[in-house]
């Protein structure tokens, strides 16, 4: 039993000691966890808190972060909106007073926006406010800050009147209060017309004056085509109506009238650009209406509640002075000149019109912006230009002649031009050395013809005969006009044909032969070339003072368009003196005959510059037919060269025996056609040639001509050719042909000569070849030729081969340096000059040449000119023949 109790307390006390053990293991562990948990806590506790510090770190990072963004996102939109500004309104639009200049817009170009200070952005580059006017609507100023007010109103006008063209902009000003004292800066625009002021209780003409302004621009400028006179810029590249910006500063309470009128101003002024720029004078609600509040304490665009700005400060008074002078000073010297390509129609539409029942193109824009059109045809016929020097009259033909010759091909228009004033300003129509174009409509230049009227007198004798061709033809045919003949003859060539002739009183001048001659041909292709496409343009810088054309009145009634330019006299009718304050590039062009009435006022584009000509004639030389020949350069200060004569070119020799009737070339007829003055040499009495003059240049050039002519005609050997050389000065030339002629020519001097005129003579009666006999200065040899060499002197011998000579196929081609000494040698004044069946003076007057050697009593009428001469051929002229030498043959 003990044993068992032993046991079984052995076996509690096991129990016991393990559930102790257990007790304590479970103890120890909860303290474990407890000291864990303590720890735990602690950290938890010095964690927690660390946490605040550490989100409000982070927040402030955060922040700092979206603060630095919206810095960056701020100064971005703050430099996108200075970049912007200053593509809408760049230069002296917005450019700070420091550095400001005049920037005008390119042509027609909208000046855009304009500054009056900068938007109030913190930490930001400065963006320029920007307010709309010109093209745009209205500006009202409210506030109390007068001076923020003004400021604004010079900043305006100023990068207003800098920003556009000079004279573009138009002021004016009402300031009953100082009297225009607020825009006294600007005082010096109304020198130029620019700025004008309106007094007290003018209010309402003022305004009566802008809703005037507006309707005519409506109605006779767009027209029902544009909405706006910014939207006919965009389409045509033209602004044909100023800006109008009327300045309203204060006054009293406006009429109901006035009330009305400014309405009409703010709701339609824009469009035609007529604006306002008020202070004091309150505008109704329109969306083109910018209001700027101008308060002391800050000022803001569109309201109370707008945008605030930092208005600029006014502009320094010395630059507002200064730019206006400037501006005033170079619209009163005039507005330049439109471009020429104006003028032009686009390359794909030159070319296509039709003259057949006129000719019309345009001169230039008038006022409103429109082409002004110069019409040629049945009414009006025919033009007059008048101006001194220097307004542009050479520059007008130009751009006339390119008008027409883009719209015209040369099939449909041919043009004659003749200037009798110095100068080859008109050569570039024709082929040149520098370049090789020319302009296709062109038939006929003459340059340098002031001393050469002659050449003019030729022009109209050869239009004359076009008339009579055209006539005849349209007589034929049954016709009168020039259209019914195309019609009904459409394979001939009829286009119009313009003769432009410039200096024309130079032609009419004097009161001799030509004038006379010149003024009747006027007068007939004047009344009778309408009909038949013959138009005459006659230019002059003055026409006072020329009787042959005033005297005919008949003939002046003719040229019912009449275009003057600045300062023209007697070009308009008597009472129209419209010309007298015409700017420079402009024109009066009047096609009722000068009349008052018909009047319209031109810009004339600058045409005359050679690389604006240039361009234009290049493109229509390319466009040219393939037959286009260049036009005739009759140049009258250049010589001719016998090689480029087309009548000596043509000249050849004949395959077996002589020329049927040689030709003798002795220089370049003063015509038209380039043709050479002939003298033909028949088996006939008298068919021998006399130079007469002491020019020895011009008298060698006239017997070398002759004879290099005459050799051309004959093959080698079949001719002779005896040159005799009796002066010093004319050896050179003699020489020269002598060696050019070869074994065809003899030479012989003074000593010799006589021997030549025996040998001749007595070889009269034998037949033999062609023999020429060229005598230089053959009076020097009159002691030589005195002398008797066997039955006869020289002389007598010479007056033998004069008198039968020609007959025998023996001619005398002889220079005698005075008509007195030519008298002698053939036997005194009483002797006979019909042996003398040619003659060609130079320096000799038309008073020494007499009737024995003309026709008629007191001789011709020429006055000696340098190389020139007077030909005169007893068997074909009835009037001396003015030609020009050849120049050297070397």
């Amino acid at each position: 039993m003990a044993d068992r109790r032993t046991q079984l307390v052995t076996r509690v006390r096991g129990m016991l000691g393990e559930a102790l053990g257990a007790t304590r293991t479970r103890l120890a562990d909860a303290q474990a966890e407890l000291t864990t948990a303590r720890e735990r806590l602690a950290k938890v506790r010095r964690a927690a808190a660390v946490v605040p510090e550490r989100v409000g770190a982070q927040r402030d990072r955060r922040l700092a972060e979206i603060d630095d963004r919206h810095a960056e996102r701020i100064a971005d939109l703050a430099r996108r909106a200075a970049d912007a500004a200053q593509r809408e309104a760049p230069g002296a639009a917005s450019a700070d007073w420091d550095r400001w200049r005049p920037t005008p817009t390119r042509r027609a170009e909208p000046p855009g926006a304009l500054r009056i200070g900068t938007v109030r952005i913190p930490a930001a580059e400065p963006v320029p406010a920007l307010v709309p006017l010109l093209d745009a609507g209205h500006v009202e100023l409210t506030g109390d800050d007068r001076e923020g007010c003004e400021a604004v109103v010079s900043a305006l006008l100023l990068r207003a009147v800098g920003r556009a063209d000079p004279g573009a902009v138009r002021l004016v000003g009402y300031d009953p209060e100082h009297l225009g004292g607020g825009l006294a800066g600007f005082a010096p625009l109304g020198t130029a017309g620019l700025l004008t002021f309106v007094g007290p209780g003018g209010l309402a003409r003022l305004l009566d004056d802008l809703v005037e302004q507006i309707r005519r621009i409506n109605e006779t400028v767009l027209a029902g085509e544009y909405g706006s006179l910014r939207e006919l810029a965009a389409a045509t590249g033209r602004r044909p109506e100023p800006w109008r910006v009327a300045v309203l500063l204060g006054g009293d309470e406006l009429s109901r009238h006035e009330r009305g009128q400014l309405d009409r101003v703010v709701r339609t002024g824009a469009a035609c650009g007529v604006h306002l720029a008020v202070r004091g004078v309150p505008l109704p609600e329109d969306t083109t209406v910018t209001r700027v509040g101008a308060q002391t304490d800050g000022a803001r665009i569109g309201g109370p509640a707008g945008l605030p700005v930092r208005l600029d400060p006014p502009p320094p008074p010395a630059l507002v002075t200064e730019t206006c002078r400037e501006v005033a000073a170079r619209v009163n010297a005039g507005p330049a000149p439109t471009p020429f390509t104006d003028l032009l129609p686009p390359p794909e539409q030159m070319w296509r019109e039709d003259s057949a029942t006129g000719l019309t193109a345009p001169i230039g824009e008038g006022p409103h912006g429109r082409p002004v059109l110069l019409d040629l045809g049945d009414y009006p016929p025919h033009a007059l230009i008048g101006g001194p020097s220097g307004t542009g009259k050479t520059n007008l033909i130009f751009a006339w002649i390119g008008a027409l010759a883009a719209r015209y091909s040369p099939s449909e228009l041919e043009f004659y031009l003749l200037d009798f004033k110095e100068g080859v300003s008109f050569a570039r129509f024709a082929q040149g050395r520098r370049d090789p174009s020319w302009l296709p409509h062109m038939r006929l230049v003459g340059i340098n013809v002031n001393t050469d009227r002659e050449f003019g007198l030729a022009l109209l004798r050869f239009l004359a005969e076009e008339l009579r061709r055209r006539a005849d033809a349209a007589k034929k045919h049954e016709v009168t006009k020039l259209a019914e003949l195309r019609a009904v003859d459409p394979t001939g060539h009829w286009p119009r044909i313009v003769a432009v002739v410039d200096e024309f009183q130079m032609l009419l001048a004097g009161r001799d032969v030509v004038a006379r001659e010149a003024a009747d041909l006027l007068e007939d292709l004047a009344r009778r070339g309408r009909s038949q496409g013959i138009h005459l343009v006659l230019a002059s810088q003055d026409v006072r003072g020329i009787e042959a054309l005033w005297g005919r009145p008949a003939l002046v009634a003719q040229f019912t368009l009449r275009i003057a330019l600045p300062k023209a006299l007697r070009i308009l009718a008597e009472r129209n003196d419209a010309a007298q304050s015409l700017p420079r590039h402009h024109a009066v062009v009047n096609a009722e005959s000068g009349m008052a009435e018909g009047n319209q006022v031109a810009r004339i584009p600058s045409a005359s510059d050679w690389e604006t000509w240039s361009e234009l004639q290049h493109r229509l030389w390319r466009m040219r037919p393939q037959d286009a020949a260049p036009a005739r350069l009759f140049d009258g200060d250049a010589i001719p060269r016998l090689a480029d004569a087309p009548d000596f070119r043509a000249l050849s020799a004949p395959e077996t025996g002589h020329p049927r009737t040689p030709v003798a070339l002795l220089g370049e007829i003063i015509d038209v056609q380039a043709r050479s003055a002939a003298l033909r040499l028949p088996r006939a009495p008298g068919r021998n040639l006399a130079v007469l003059g002491t020019r020895v240049d011009e008298a060698c050039a006239v017997l070398d001509a002759a004879a290099r002519s005459l050799a051309r005609q004959h093959r080698p050997g079949t001719a002779r050719f005896s040159i005799a050389c009796l002066d010093p000065d004319a050896d050179p030339a003699a020489r020269s042909l002598y060696e050019d002629l070869a074994d065809d020519a003899a030479w012989y001097d003074e000593e010799t000569v006589g021997e030549l005129m025996v040998e001749t003579a007595e070889g009269l009666g034998a037949p033999g070849p062609p023999h020429y006999l060229l005598l230089f200065a053959v009076d020097a040899a009159a002691g030589a030729l005195a002398a008797r060499i066997g039955r006869r002197t020289g002389l007598e011998e010479l007056r033998r081969i004069l008198y039968d000579g020609p007959e025998r196929r023996t001619h005398v081609l002889a220079w005698w340096r005075g008509v007195a000494r030519m008298r002698a040698d053939l036997g005194g004044p009483a002797a006979r000059t019909d042996m003398i069946g040619a003659w060609v003076a130079l320096d000799a007057h038309g008073g020494e040449l007499g009737s024995s050697l003309y026709p008629g009593t007191g001789g011709p009428d020429w006055y000696p000119r340098p190389w020139r001469g007077l030909f005169f051929d007893r068997a074909v002229h009835r009037t001396g023949q003015v030609i020009i030498p050849y120049g050297p043959a070397r």
